[in-house]
C-alpha cells in the first residue's frame, strides 16, 4: 500500500505573533487516493483468491519473475505483475489520458469523472469514490489504531504514519535540499521548504491580499479576518484562533516543559523558543541589518534595531506625549508619573525604578570591583565606569560637539560642554552665588560651606567633604598617576590636569574672551585677562581667580578666627 500523503504544517512567522509547535495534517488529492486504494483492494483480492485457491487445491507457485524472483500461483497475476517491468499500461482513459495496467483500477478511476461516491458513511453521511479511503474513515469512528510504535506507544490509523513517525525515533531524515542541504523527515515538509527557495507564496487572502506558501496557513489566517477562535480552555476560558496556540497554553496549566536544552537543561514550552535558545550556545546570529551590518540573534531584535535607522516611536506615553521605539522603555517610563519603584534593596531599604540601578546598588554592599584594567590595575564596580576608563588609555573619544568640534569620552562631558554654548547654569549656591551645570555639582559644592568632612584618610587622617577629593588625595600617597597623556607619555593624577596639558599638543584654545578675539587653554587664564574673579570668601569678601586660592584663603581666615 503507497504511503497516504502526510505534511507537517509550520507555522510562518509573518502568520503569528508567537510560533506555534509543527502539527500533522493529512491531505489526500483525489489522484492519489485512486493509488492507493486501487492498489490495496487488488492486493486483497488476489489475496483473497489465493488463499481460496490454497485451500482448495494447495497448489504450488508455479509462475516465477525471472527479473525479480517472485513467484505467482495463478498465471493472470503473473501477467500483471510482468506489466510492472515491462511499463505496459493498455487501460486508457478517454478524458484525461492516464493509463492503467488493470481493467479495473481505470474503471474506479472514471469515478473522479463522473463523480460517483459509492460509499457512503451511516454515521455521518460523508460519502468516498474508492473502498479503501471508506474503510481508513471509519476507524475514525471507531477509534481503531491499529499500528502502534514499539518504542513510544504511539498508535496511528495508518501504516505509512507509522513508518512516517518512527524516523523520529531513527533521525532518518531522506529528503534533502539540493539547494541549501537542509534535510527533512517527509517529502511534503522538503516540497515545502523548496517554496522558501522558489519565493512561491501561491495561496492568497481575498480580503488583505497576503500571500502563503501553505493553504493551511491561510485558512488559519482567514480566522483573523472572521474573529473565529474554535480553542477555548476549559480552566481559564481563553479562546484561541490556532490549535497550536492552545496547546501551548495548556502547558501554562500543567507545567509542562517538553523541550530542553541538551547544553544547559534549560526547558521550554514552545519547541520554537528552544531552537532560539540554541543560538546562544551556538553563537548563530541569523538576521543582520541591511544598513549597518549589524548581526542578532532573534528576529524581535532587529526589528528593534530598525526603528533606529527608521526613527520609528510607535509607543506613546499617554500623560505626558513622550516617544518610545520600545514597549520596554514605555513602561520603565510610565513608572515615573506613578512613582512605582519596585526594586527594593534589603539591605539599606532604598528602591529604583530600573533593575539595572537596583543591580548596581547591590554591588555597593558586596564591595565587589569585578571589573580590572589590565593596563594599571584600577578596578571598577560597573562594566560602565571600565568601559569609559579604557578610552583614557585607548586615547577614543566618541562624543564630539558639533558646534566647535570637541571630542570627550564620555557623553555626560559632552553634556556639560554643551550648556557651555548656551550658557545655562541653572543651579546657583545661595551662599556664594556661584552657578552650576547640574544639581548633582551644587550638591557638591555646598559641602564647601559646610563643615562636614565624613571622608577620612587612613593614612595621614586628613578629612574631606567629598568621597572623590580623598581618592585623589590618596593618590598622593601610593604616588599613583594613572592618567596618562597618549601623545608624550606623561603621567597625572587626575583627568582634569590632564586635560589642560593635551590642549598643548591639540592647540586647542576653548575659552574665548567675550570682549576680544583671544583665546585660552584654561579657564583660570581667561580670568586673569578678563579680570573675573567668581571665588568669593564669604567671611572677608576677598575675590579670587581660582577655586584652588580660594580654599588656601578659606583656611587662613578659619585660623585667624580660632
Amino acid at each position: 500500500m503507497e504511503l497516504i500523503k502526510e505534511e507537517f504544517i509550520k507555522e510562518e512567522i509573518e502568520d503569528m505573533s508567537y510560533p506555534e509547535p509543527s502539527r500533522i495534517k493529512h491531505e489526500e488529492t483525489e489522484e492519489q487516493t485512486d493509488q492507493v486504494e486501487v492498489k490495496q483492494e487488488l492486493n486483497e483480492e488476489e489475496e483473497d483468491h489465493h488463499n481460496f485457491k490454497t485451500r482448495r487445491t494447495k497448489a504450488k507457485k508455479v509462475h516465477t519473475c525471472t527479473l525479480c524472483g517472485k513467484s505467482f500461483t495463478h498465471k493472470g497475476s503473473f501477467d500483471t505483475h510482468m506489466k510492472i517491468h515491462s511499463g505496459e499500461r493498455p487501460f486508457t482513459c478517454t478524458q484525461c489520458g492516464k493509463s492503467f495496467i488493470q481493467k479495473g483500477n481505470l474503471s474506479k478511476h472514471m469515478r473522479i469523472h463522473s463523480g460517483e461516491k459509492p460509499y457512503t458513511c451511516t454515521q455521518c453521511g460523508k460519502s468516498f469514490t474508492h473502498k479503501g479511503s471508506f474503510d481508513t474513515h471509519m476507524k475514525i469512528h471507531s477509534g481503531e489504531r491499529p499500528y502502534t510504535c514499539t518504542q513510544c506507544g504511539k498508535s496511528f490509523i495508518h501504516k505509512g504514519d507509522l513508518n512516517k513517525h518512527m524516523r523520529i525515533h531513527s533521525g532518518e531524515k531522506p529528503y534533502t535540499c539540493t539547494q541549501c542541504g537542509k534535510s527533512f523527515t517527509l517529502n511534503g515538509e522538503l516540497n515545502k521548504h523548496m517554496k522558501i527557495h522558489s519565493g512561491e507564496r501561491p495561496y492568497t487572502c481575498t480580503q488583505c491580499g497576503k500571500s502563503f506558501i501553505h493553504k493551511g496557513n491561510l485558512s488559519k489566517h482567514m480566522r483573523i479576518h472572521s474573529g473565529e477562535k474554535p480553542y477555548t480552555c476549559t480552566q481559564c476560558g481563553k479562546s484561541f484562533t490556532h490549535k497550536g496556540s492552545f496547546d501551548a497554553h495548556m502547558r501554562i496549566h500543567s507545567g509542562e516543559r517538553p523541550y530542553t536544552c541538551t547544553q544547559c537543561g534549560k526547558s521550554f514550552i514552545h519547541k520554537g523558543d528552544l531552537c532560539k535558545h540554541m543560538r546562544f550556545h551556538s553563537g548563530e546570529k541569523p538576521y543582520t541589518c541591511t544598513q549597518c551590518g549589524k548581526s542578532f540573534t532573534l528576529n524581535g531584535e532587529l526589528n528593534k534595531h530598525m526603528r533606529i535607522h527608521s526613527g520609528v516611536k510607535p509607543y506613546v506615553c499617554p500623560q505626558c506625549g513622550k516617544s518610545c521605539s520600545q514597549i520596554g522603555d514605555l513602561n520603565t517610563h510610565m513608572r515615573i508619573h506613578t512613582g512605582e519603584k519596585p526594586y527594593t534593596c534589603t539591605q539599606c531599604g532604598k528602591s529604583f525604578t530600573l533593575k539595572g540601578n537596583f543591580n548596581k546598588h547591590l554591588i555597593i554592599h558586596s564591595e565587589e570591583k569585578p571589573y580590572i584594567c589590565t593596563q594599571c590595575g584600577r578596578n571598577f564596580r560597573h562594566k560602565g565606569d571600565f568601559n569609559k576608563h579604557m578610552r583614557v588609555h585607548t586615547g577614543e573619544k566618541p562624543y564630539s560637539c558639533t558646534q566647535c568640534g570637541n571630542k570627550y569620552i564620555c557623553s555626560g562631558e559632552l553634556k556639560n560642554h554643551l550648556l557651555s554654548h548656551s550658557g545655562g547654569k541653572a543651579f546657583n549656591c545661595d551662599k556664594c552665588g556661584k552657578a552650576f551645570i547640574s544639581s548633582l555639582h551644587l550638591k557638591s559644592h555646598l559641602k564647601v560651606h559646610s563643615d562636614e568632612k565624613p571622608h577620612v584618610c587612613y593614612l595621614c587622617g586628613k578629612r574631606f567633604s567629598r568621597l572623590y577629593s580623598l581618592k585623589l588625595h590618596q593618590k598622593t600617597h601610593n604616588e599613583v598617576r594613572d592618567q596618562e597623556c597618549c601623545d608624550c607619555g606623561r603621567s597625572f593624577t587626575t583627568t582634569g590636569n590632564l586635560k589642560p596639558h593635551q590642549r598643548i599638543h591639540t592647540g586647542e584654545k576653548p575659552y574665548k574672551c567675550s570682549y576680544c578675539d583671544k583665546s585660552f587653554t584654561q579657564s583660570s587664564q581667561k580670568r586673569v585677562h578678563t579680570g573675573e574673579k567668581p571665588y568669593h570668601c564669604t567671611q572677608c569678601e576677598k575675590s579670587f581667580y581660582q577655586k584652588r586660592s580660594l580654599l588656601i584663603h578659606m583656611k587662613k581666615c578659619k585660623k585667624s578666627s580660632q
